[in-house]
């Protein structure tokens, strides 16, 4: 690794340092709309294999890497990935998406669930983080990832994606305390999770609570908010200075209460306002986002407008330039390219385009 006395871009904004632009990468930035990842998936159909097998996963990982260089570049992994290694089986069946059997939807599953040993049931990830360490040096952020606890109670108990949400809430207002033993079995494994990414190198880990936006605030309060919480407290009970990002789709309605978990910056989705969600969200708050990914579609002067739009309105500092979710299958590569670019020439763009 060369020049390691540096602190790489996004993580000095991450930690709260004012920089000159907002550091800049994409949710979903390894993925499907570039070609040379839909090449490797010919190969290798299994996501499974894709994100299990080191050599793999490190190489999409730096597909985008390679080819925009954005100031982070997050492990290809998935949200359920560390499931199996607390008694949860799943797959990921292509163009259908995650599948669980059986569901969890009964006491005796629930009190199944294991505590979660990395080392053991997930060996591949230190090799995939240390590997990405060495290879992008200071050049960028490696961020790992983990889903939050609602959400992955969801899948499981869900036993696939979901459009209502019906079983788990059936489950939250008939059967509260399992599905709270549940969650917290979750969530301290998910802690446990999170800590062995740090100690494998991740700089910054982004929570993904997906799904929480489909709750009520009362709800959000009871179901989502404590465990994130539960998460985060015992994550810098050990690694106080490791930056943790929340980021909720759909979650105009509850983004206040993102900011009660705990986490130093609250990823924003596009259906609010940046200069709006910087107002709720007050100055201690840093914020990441939010471009609708949809705009990478259109021409590439609307694209830059969109994201000067967005930066301007969050300010000077505390923010991380990012999509409102992650880029879209179908994406040009040139707009995805665009959108690198224009982000680490925003501060002499924002000078040059009157407001």
């Amino acid at each position: 690794m060369t020049g390691t006395t540096q602190v790489p871009y996004l993580l000095r904004a991450a930690r709260g340092e004012v920089l000159d632009r907002p550091p800049v990468w994409m949710m979903r930035q390894a993925g499907r709309y570039m070609k040379v990842y839909r090449d490797l998936r010919d190969k290798y159909p299994s996501f499974r294999e894709r994100s299990e097998n080191p050599d793999l996963a490190i190489d999409i990982s730096l597909q985008p890497f390679r080819a925009f260089k954005p100031d982070g570049v997050i492990m290809f992994s998935d949200i359920l990935t560390p499931l199996p290694g607390m008694g949860i089986p799943f797959d990921i069946v292509e163009s259908k998406g995650p599948s669980i059997e059986p569901a969890i939807r009964t006491q005796a599953q629930v009190d199944g669930i294991h505590t979660l040993e990395p080392d053991t049931s997930l060996p591949f990830i230190r090799t995939i983080l240390q590997t990405l360490r060495q290879e992008v040096g200071n050049e960028a952020t490696v961020l790992g990832f983990v889903g939050a606890p609602w959400t992955l109670a969801a899948y499981a108990i869900e036993g696939k994606s979901s459009k209502n949400y019906a079983v788990i809430k059936q489950m939250a207002f008939s059967e509260p305390a399992m599905l709270h033993q549940l969650l917290g079995k979750i969530a301290d494994n998910i802690a446990i999770y999170l800590r062995y990414q740090i100690d494998c190198g991740a700089q910054v880990v982004q929570m993904f609570d997906s799904w929480a936006g489909n709750l009520s605030p009362m709800d959000y309060d009871t179901f989502a908010m404590p465990y994130q919480k539960r998460i985060v407290d015992q994550v810098k009970a050990t690694h106080p200075d490791t930056p943790i990002i929340l980021y909720i789709s759909g979650s105009a309605g509850i983004l206040e209460r993102m900011a009660m978990s705990g986490v130093d910056i609250v990823s924003v989705d596009w259906t609010v306002d940046m200069a709006d969600a910087r107002r709720r969200l007050g100055s201690k708050v840093m914020v990441q986002g939010n471009m609708d990914p949809g705009v990478l579609f259109g021409s590439k002067p609307f694209i830059r407008d969109r994201i000067l739009d967005t930066v301007r309105k969050a300010g000077k500092g505390g923010h991380i330039l990012n999509l409102g979710h992650g880029i879209l299958p179908g994406t040009p590569e040139d707009n995805a390219a665009y959108f690198f670019e224009t982000g680490k020439n925003v501060t002499e763009l924002l000078e040059a385009v009157p407001v």
